[in-house]
């Protein structure tokens, strides 16, 4: 057995490092023969994907030592029983763990692929703590959004390479809302026209964040930010593209976004149902959304697959 790796230096919780995520909590427990072997405590009702690529790592598995999982396999799903792997390397696209109660999953991979990973997640992860902090609402709408997108690009069977740019594409696509002032995010009545102008602003500021982003694949992201707000018919923003101009990916993210807007209360407006947002999504479909978007993501929810 090789030597244990010692991260005193970037500790962060008790003996070893810790990644906090709405979905759980990861802990690096150390590298062995250059593998390195992480504690993934998946909550109840939490999810996550794995996309294996040669180029990043060779071991990539996952072993469930507690609690119940359930695993995805191009629309299949079964039982992960305890003490089963799953090693990714044996799928050619994505698989999905969910959480079905509070789980335990020991995951191995390449130790340095996958401690840079993490550190670089911890950092992005810091960020989005300082958006809760400023508006909580944002920081859980940004997850659900990633949950739902990535449940999209699954169902319309895209790329596994492209996952990545996805999940923090959607993840971030409200964060330039950090530059809003909070009299205007959180503004019970009508925005004015100026108020209207620095609100769309947004999209370019999140964008620029990115760009700027000193985790260097992140900023391979920006587009899906800059773009989440445009229409299928060229009357969004910022630059009024339109059908197949638009990104898929933001293509999907301006769908889930307007779905859980509209099903979320607010300080300025009512939730409406579930079945209201999906006839507002069907109005809004060739106009303010991607058709194939509309339809795949009700699809999902008519099969139970979105809580």
């Amino acid at each position: 057995m090789g030597t244990t790796r010692n991260y005193t230096h970037r500790q962060t919780d008790g003996q070893y490092p810790v990644l906090r995520m709405t979905s759980g909590q990861i802990m690096i427990m150390g590298r062995w023969n250059n593998v390195a072997e992480a504690l993934f405590s998946l909550n109840e009702g939490g999810s996550f994907c794995a996309q294996y690529n040669s180029k990043n790592t060779i071991v990539e598995t996952y072993t469930l030592l507690d609690g119940e999982v359930e695993i995805e396999y191009r629309g299949t799903r079964k039982k992960l029983q305890i003490g089963e792997t799953l090693d990714a390397s044996c799928y050619d696209a994505i698989v999905t763990f969910y959480g079905t109660s509070d789980a335990e999953i020991l995951m191995k991979m390449d130790a340095d692929f996958y401690e840079q990973l993490f550190f670089e997640t911890q950092t992005l992860q810091t960020e989005m703590d300082a958006v809760a902090r400023v508006d909580g609402y944002t920081y859980h709408h940004c997850d659900r959004i990633r949950q739902y997108a990535i449940e999209v690009w699954k169902r319309m069977d895209q790329p596994k390479c492209r996952l990545k740019l996805l999940r923090w594409g959607s993840y971030f696509h409200d964060i330039g809302k950090l530059a809003i002032p909070l009299e205007i995010l959180n503004k019970p009545g009508k925005l004015t026209a100026d108020e209207w102008e620095t609100m769309k602003s947004h999209s370019l500021i999140g964008a620029n964040i990115m760009r700027a982003h000193p985790v260097e694949w992140l900023k391979d992201a920006a587009f899906i930010v800059e773009q989440h707000h445009e229409r299928f018919d060229g009357k969004g923003y910022p630059y009024g593209l339109k059908g197949d101009e638009i990104s898929l990916e933001a293509a999907i993210v301006s769908v889930v976004d307007a779905y859980d807007a509209m099903i979320t209360e607010r300080v300025y407006k009512q939730a409406v149902t579930v079945e209201e947002a999906f006839a507002e999504l069907k109005r809004g479909r060739g106009t303010q959304f991607h058709p194939e978007v509309v339809d795949r993501f009700i699809e999902i929810f008519q099969e139970k697959k979105l809580a």
